[in-house]
């Protein structure tokens, strides 16, 4: 017990050393597109779209917002690392060790989840730069950001091991991820759509996310906050599931 422990200690190390370390690459890039998103968004248009949700556009969105970067940057940081691992040939010593998959696949998940966490601080103290915050419910948030970090670390993990070259990690963030948080009611409330349009949203799991780290901020949500919670927690049992199952067999872990 006490050997795993220390090897899912060294990999997490490990991980977040190297997003301190090339903290250009892994941290900065986000905080200024999010800047621009609050400047460009939340003060030009912001100021002729007026109040939605019972508060200013620009406290509407930043929500939204932190849990866009949050969901780009835990997958990315994980299916980076973990092919470039692949790539290098190094997973072989991994795999051979007597460390344990769940070892290794924690390790690698408490990366995205430290970098999707920090780059979530660093936008919100930015935020306050352009509008005022404040929590409406602090377990809902926690629950929200780290689930939703959860999952979508899982998820750039599973992208990695199945990818075969450095483009195909590239293809679910742009023909995946991309459309989804775009449509998953960051910049709008589905209040604003037609009954057609808000039903279609409902099947977008990204609205749920949203929607419920919105109501731990700001205390509104356009769908059921406990539904979200819920579905936020089986995905992340699901993709652990998928993502233990898929290292334990080995069959596209090695690129040759």
């Amino acid at each position: 017990m006490n050997n795993q422990l220390t090897a899912f200690n060294t990999l997490l190390f490990k991980e977040i050393k190297r997003i301190v370390r090339i903290w250009p690459q892994t941290l900065l890039p986000p905080v200024i597109t999010m800047t621009l998103y609050f400047v460009i968004f939340g003060q030009m248009i912001g100021s002729r779209v007026g109040e939605m949700g019972g508060v200013s556009y620009m406290q509407f969105i930043v929500p939204g917002l932190i849990m866009m970067s949050v969901i780009t940057n835990s997958y990315s940081n994980v299916v980076s690392s973990f092919f470039s691992t692949k790539f290098h040939g190094s997973i072989d010593e991994m795999l051979v060790s007597p460390i344990s998959k769940h070892a290794i696949l924690l390790g690698y998940v408490g990366g995205g989840v430290f970098r999707g966490l920090a780059i979530a601080l660093i936008v919100s103290i930015v935020a306050l730069f352009f509008t005022k915050l404040s929590i409406s419910s602090l377990p809902i948030m926690l629950i929200t950001i780290i689930g939703t970090s959860v999952l979508f670390s899982l998820g750039g993990f599973i992208n990695a091991v199945f990818a075969r070259s450095f483009d195909d990690i590239s293809i679910v963030p742009s023909f995946i991820l991309t459309p989804l948080t775009y449509l998953g009611g960051v910049f709008y409330s589905l209040e604003n759509l037609s009954p057609f349009w808000q039903n279609l949203s409902l099947l977008n799991p990204i609205v749920y996310m949203v929607n419920a780290f919105r109501y731990g901020i700001l205390g509104h949500s356009d769908v059921n906050v406990g539904y979200s919670l819920l579905a936020i927690l089986i995905f992340c049992a699901v993709f652990y599931g998928v993502a233990y199952k898929i290292l334990k067999d080995g069959k596209r872990i090695r690129l040759s």
